[in-house]
């Protein structure tokens, strides 16, 4: 889950260590190499038969059993990533959301960039569409490095996918390094707060800190790109919260849902609304001296127009949207 983004600048994160190599299940070392980006299909874009599909798996599987495949230093597996990690997710992107994207233009196809957007949905699938919409739909197939809350990184599992998905801690250390390298990264300043929201709130933004983003991206003099996410809202319309529950369980919230806890593992399947995601025109911090991030009235008054801009794109993509249940197609 992606969230704890906001915390920036209210409180210090602890940053987690970084490898200098990664072991995979069976013990081997993978190679720690320059992050590639996994593009999917033939080269001509021709789609692939049954057989190209079964050799194509069994030298992926075999590639793996020998460790010839490729890591960076925060974990990220590229090829792991695309052929099975968003490969699960591609049928709710395509076929259930059927999430329409605009604005990719305005996302560079190599140097590095962050793009800030809106949180919600009340489990954090807004994060996983948010890559496949970057790998599958950009250009570039670009991967999108998600900064991730602390409360990710204490449940093994979900530790290990997030790290192989190219995902890591949110906090400046990470954030700096990453797009100093020309990297993609990903952040939700409302933190659980916009994911949590309950659904009378539905877009309408929360707090978005006091803008460590803004900073880290001034630091690092890349441009800052507002994304609206428009779709989310409405998968788990959150009515009500077992706070004591959640507090047992050491979680932010446990959502009451018109399908959830009702219906039991079947009230956790998503709404199929429609979705779509607008990538805004980049707001450049190349301009403004790296010292500059540390002014805070600056950094607090970027973070303000950050937040204007994606709160416009929400409402402008919620009218074009129009029903958010339209028909099957």
């Amino acid at each position: 889950m992606v969230g704890n983004s906001a915390r920036w600048g209210r409180e210090t994160v602890k940053q987690t260590d970084a490898f200098s190599d990664f072991h995979d299940e069976e013990g081997e070392t993978a190679r720690v190499i320059p992050i590639t980006s996994a593009r999917r299909g033939t080269e001509d874009g021709a789609p692939k038969n049954v057989e190209d599909r079964l050799t194509e798996f069994l030298d992926f599987l075999r590639r793996r059993l020998a460790g010839e495949y490729e890591v960076d230093e925060f974990g990220f597996d590229p090829e792991l990533n695309d052929k099975v990690l968003l490969e699960l997710i591609r049928p709710l992107y395509r076929h259930w959301f059927r999430v329409q994207t605009i604005g990719l233009a305005n996302v560079p196809d190599e140097a590095g960039a962050l793009v800030v957007a809106n949180h919600s949905g009340t489990i954090p699938v807004d994060a996983l569409m948010l890559q496949v919409a970057l790998h599958d739909e950009h250009p570039a197939h670009r991967p999108l490095r998600l900064l991730g809350a602390d409360l990710v990184y204490q449940l093994p599992v979900l530790a290990h996918l997030s790290r192989k998905s190219g995902h890591t801690l949110a906090c400046p250390e990470d954030a700096d390094r990453l797009m100093r390298k020309g990297e993609l990264v990903g952040v939700f300043p409302e933190g659980f707060k916009g994911v949590g929201k309950p659904f009378s709130e539905r877009y309408k933004l929360q707090r978005f800190g006091r803008g460590g983003f803004v900073a880290s991206a001034i630091r690092a003099g890349v441009p800052i790109i507002p994304c609206a996410i428009v779709g989310a809202e409405e998968i788990y319309p959150k009515i009500g919260d077992l706070r004591s529950l959640a507090r047992l369980f050491g979680l932010p919230y446990l959502p009451i849902t018109p399908l959830f806890p009702w219906l039991g593992p079947l009230g956790l399947v998503p709404l199929p609304s429609k979705w779509m995601i607008e990538f805004g025109e980049p707001i450049r911090t190349d301009t403004l001296d790296p010292e500059e991030a540390d002014d805070p009235m600056l950094v607090f008054n970027l973070t303000d127009q950050v937040r204007e801009l994606i709160q416009q794109q929400l409402n402008r993509l919620r009218l074009q949207r129009g029903h958010a249940f339209p028909p099957f197609f």
